[in-house]
């Protein structure tokens, strides 16, 4: 299984942006996608997840009502929509993907992919 994320950048505080993963190399539909964030001297923390086969979607407290994560089967794709950025959003986004649908442990995520910087300044 391969993933490439994209879609990082500078953004205001207040400010919108929108991640991409997109996945190959095996069937996706019996597995779970998720987004994992880490700053510096942080663990890597818990975005969100979302199930290939029915959507159903796992976000962290920290970002609920502001991060949307979402999926296109057809397009083998897995997004992350962050609204209202905040400077403490500031960190580089890893999508990474799962067996088990609502994990939310980095060593539940068997495969990840190389990461995309996101900067919120103030």
């Amino acid at each position: 299984v391969q993933l490439q994320a994209s879609g990082g950048g500078l953004v205001q505080a207040g400010g919108s942006l929108r991640l991409s993963c997109t996945t190959s190399g095996r069937t996706f539909g019996s597995y779970a996608w998720g987004w994992f964030r880490q700053s510096p001297g942080k663990e890597r923390e818990f975005v969100a997840s979302i199930t290939w086969r029915n959507g159903r979607t796992y976000v962290a407290d920290s970002v609920k009502g502001r991060f949307t994560i979402s999926r296109d089967n057809t397009k083998n794709t897995v997004y992350l929509q962050m609204n209202s950025l905040k400077p403490e959003d500031t960190a580089i986004y890893y999508c990474a993907s799962t067996n088990w649908a609502g994990a939310t442990k980095r060593n539940e995520y068997n495969y990840w992919g190389q990461g995309t910087q996101v900067t919120v300044s103030s």
